[in-house]
């Protein structure tokens, strides 16, 4: 009878835990695309500016996305998980004692830093607690966590920015961090397997001479563009577009997040019941149809028709991200799976660095947002190819996981 090392008994509440982790995560971060439309204000900033702030984030948790997983295969992913929320904490709260552009700029970098380790170790907790053969459909739903916290983050971020202010919203919001700090201190506590112990080198070149991780990040990079693209300008998008008040935009545009995460909850069991190695006709079929919907929605004069395809281009662009994040669990093992996930999602935030920036870019020189749909269009294409392009004989050949015990 063989045993699971992460405790088979707690998994559920461990994963729900990673989810809440997330929420605070994806919070922490995404009230700044609501906050900006402020500070914009106070600080007499234009479009590039603005995407600048955007993109500052980004720059420093793509950068810290390999660092990252690998210090989660090393350290084991407790201690990445603690420190990554408590550094993230504190700059939150840093944020709102920014007094000018350039303090934005580096409160925003050293919180990117902060963020930057959570996602690999989150991966890393979640194939400590689950067997292989659960982890893509766990993966799946942990991961629809960052669709619902993009929903939240409008939700709150409004009402409090109206009542109380940016810098005391940031204030607040932070404060969370000492709850999530303790819950994980107390509750995730993974189990380590002897072999696990013994051996904590990490094979980085045979990892990155893999040609179908670089594949799968090129996918996810290109349909990241399209994600943070809109996820980052939407607000701003309808209130200046679509001529929305704060309040009325706060609600419209946490629909697409609630939407999208629901879809989430689905889209795992979709992937593993009828696309079973078929995952990247998955993905490129969610891009082709994410992009079809992108134009239909700022071509629509009805904004009841443009917020209807705006919700069905990200529930059709999350068919590539739960490929990104289910499909590894499949083809790497355990032990590098922190470092996998690690790559994999530096393309996905080197895309978010991107994307804000270009499309403010686009709408300071034109003067419209639609160029700078187009451009995420001609992204959604990138992405296509991308996954196209992935073959059964990219995977690594995997050994038996070393976290079943006799």
């Amino acid at each position: 009878m063989k045993r699971y090392i992460g405790g088979s008994q707690n998994k559920h509440f461990i994963l729900f835990l990673l989810f809440v982790g997330y929420l605070v995560d994806y919070l922490d971060r995404m009230v700044m695309s609501v906050a900006v439309v402020s500070i914009k204000e106070e600080f007499n900033l234009d479009a590039a500016a603005v995407g600048a702030i955007l993109s500052s984030f980004f720059l420093s948790y793509a950068i810290m996305q390999i660092p990252g997983g690998w210090l989660t295969d090393k350290l084991g992913s407790r201690k990445v998980l603690i420190w990554s929320i408590i550094v993230w904490s504190v700059f939150t709260v840093f944020t709102g004692f920014a007094w000018s552009l350039i303090s934005l700029l580096v409160i925003r970098f050293l919180f990117g830093l902060g963020q930057g380790g959570y996602p690999s170790a989150s991966q890393k907790g979640l194939a400590d607690y689950f067997p292989r053969d659960e982890r893509p459909k766990a993966s799946a739903y942990l991961m629809s966590s960052n669709y619902f916290g993009m929903a939240l983050a409008p939700l709150v971020a409004a009402p409090m920015i109206l009542f109380m202010g940016w810098r005391n919203m940031f204030y607040v919001i932070g404060l969370l961090g000492i709850l999530l700090t303790i819950a994980f201190w107390v509750y995730f506590k993974p189990k380590e397997s002897t072999a696990s112990l013994k051996d904590t080198s990490v094979p980085m070149k045979e990892l990155l001479m893999n040609s179908g991780l670089w594949k799968i990040t090129v996918m996810w990079f290109a349909a990241g563009i399209v994600n943070w693209g809109l996820s980052s300008w939407i607000p701003s998008y309808l209130m200046e577009a679509r001529g929305m008040d704060l309040l009325s935009m706060g609600f419209y545009a946490a629909l697409p997040g609630i939407s999208t995460g629901v879809a989430m909850l689905f889209s795992g069991w979709l992937l593993d019941r009828f696309f079973n190695n078929l995952e990247k006709y998955y993905a490129a079929f969610g891009m082709l149809m994410s992009g079809i919907f992108l134009y239909l929605m700022f071509t629509s004069t009805s904004l009841v028709a443009a917020m209807v395809y705006l919700n069905l281009c990200m529930v059709f662009k999350s068919f590539a991200f739960t490929v990104a994040f289910a499909l590894p669990h499949k083809i790497m093992s355990k032990k590098v799976i922190g470092s996998a996930m690690g790559v994999i999602n530096m393309g996905a935030q080197a895309a978010g660095f991107i994307s804000p920036l270009v499309m403010g870019f686009i709408i300071t020189l034109t003067g419209s947002y639609n160029g700078a749909f187009w451009f995420l269009i001609a992204c959604s294409a990138i992405s296509i190819i991308a996954a196209l392009s992935i073959k059964k004989n990219h995977h690594m050949e995997q050994p038996k996981d070393v976290d079943l015990l006799a």
